[in-house]
């Protein structure tokens, strides 16, 4: 009964922790987006920084795809239990 109550506490609680860590990441993400675009707006930074940034922040996103992928091998995201602490995580976290 132990491992029953375990198997299905372990994923509800990775779910719980990847949910509140993307909600995290999603909203930094949004604030320095919006952060950009107010100092273009206003003239601290010229097209072409944006265009840098822009270029740098793809080159990112692809490496943290790439290592997405490796962790997603791991996470047991199939599991009725990692999907209800998932949407916890996103709701609450």
């Amino acid at each position: 009964m132990l491992e029953q109550i375990a198997a299905f506490v372990a994923p509800f609680i990775i779910g719980v922790l990847v949910g509140a860590l993307v909600k995290r990441i999603l909203s930094v993400g949004l604030l320095l987006i919006a952060l950009i675009i107010v100092m273009a707006a206003l003239g601290y930074l010229s097209p072409q920084q944006v265009t840098a940034f822009l270029q740098q922040l793809g080159y990112a996103a692809n490496q943290a795809l790439a290592y997405a992928a490796k962790i997603k091998e791991v996470v047991p995201y199939s599991s009725l239990a990692f999907l209800i602490g998932l949407a916890i995580g996103l709701w609450k976290g």
